[in-house]
């Protein structure tokens, strides 16, 4: 057996978020290098504050001025430190329970090594330079052997308030297809499609998955498909999606290829987009060193019967 492939993966895509009347006065406070709580109403400062008391469910608006210095509750040493986290040099993710508040704040403690972090340790925030109404306007926290901060009263409310945030999600993660589908991509790379028949029911499935999902036993003889296909049914795009080179209007559809039970993905081209209908018979179009078809095309053949592939819609 080959070997199984496998290939990093990043997914990332931006987190857009609008803000209620808590979290909108917490960041623009912020920004003002002020923090915030919410008071509850048996007299806990949550910091950071919450729209709802966790405990009792109940809607809590009352913001109240906290410090900027706090004490160390419980830390963990970052030895390795990743992209986008608050410092490219190790250090400790703590949490902070500033002065006036009930409780603590997670980020990240500067300090030289993990020797010179303790619970009970007293710090306070470094501001980041330019604040922009995001909790990174926190740049960090700090060793501090200093007085307590002032607290003043304070009522949340500023011009110009952060009403939203965008935030950059991203996953990395190592991608590995299995046995089934290592062949079938591999098998791509050659300009053929390979299914997999189930000992079971006899159906080939493309792409394969290692076992058939009607069965459920394990599929393991490789049967060569296509290239030809019927398309069983379509969607017309008109969107045109971010990254993609492919003007709209364009049409994706259901391909079965020929000789397989499972109908799969893909672009038409060649043929105006009102014109593809159900039974059209199409082939595969490679690009010069493409490791998997651009867009199918139609093959000029007949369309096929809908008898032939009314159970693969």
């Amino acid at each position: 057996m080959s070997a199984v492939l496998k290939a990093p993966l990043v997914v990332e895509f931006p987190f857009t978020r609008s803000l209620g009347p808590v979290q909108s006065a917490f960041l623009t406070a912020l920004r003002h290098r002020v923090v915030l709580g919410v008071k509850t109403r048996d007299g806990r400062t949550l910091v950071p504050p919450v729209e709802y008391d966790p405990v009792t469910a109940e809607e809590i608006s009352e913001l109240v001025h906290v410090g900027i210095t706090g004490t160390v509750t419980t830390w963990a040493w970052n030895h390795e430190p990743r992209r986008g986290q608050p410092l490219d040099t190790p250090f400790a993710w703590v949490l902070v329970k500033l002065d006036g508040a009930d409780t603590a704040l997670l980020h990240a403690l500067d300090a030289p090594g993990p020797d010179a972090v303790r619970t009970g340790m007293r710090v306070r925030i470094r501001w980041a330079e330019e604040p922009t109404g995001a909790i990174t306007d926190i740049a960090c926290f700090e060793p501090y052997d200093g007085d307590e901060s002032t607290v003043t009263v304070h009522a949340g409310e500023f011009e110009d308030p952060v009403t939203g945030i965008v935030a950059q999600a991203r996953l990395d993660y190592t991608y590995s297809p299995g046995r089934a589908q290592t062949a079938y991509i591999k098998a791509l790379a050659e300009h053929r499609a390979v299914g997999e028949r189930c000992p079971s029911c006899q159906k080939v499935y493309v792409p394969p998955r290692g076992a058939c999902p009607t069965c459920g036993v394990a599929t393991s003889e490789q049967v060569e498909v296509g290239p030809g296909g019927t398309v069983t049914t379509f969607c017309i795009v008109n969107i045109k999606a971010k990254n993609l080179d492919i003007e709209v209007p364009y049409v994706y559809a259901h391909i079965a290829l020929d000789g397989a039970d499972l109908a799969l993905h893909g672009r038409i081209g060649g043929i105006p987009y009102d014109q593809v209908r159900m039974g059209l018979r199409v082939e595969p179009v490679w690009n010069e060193g493409g490791s998997y078809p651009d867009h199918y095309r139609p093959t000029g053949e007949p369309d096929a019967d809908y008898e032939t592939y009314k159970e693969l819609l």
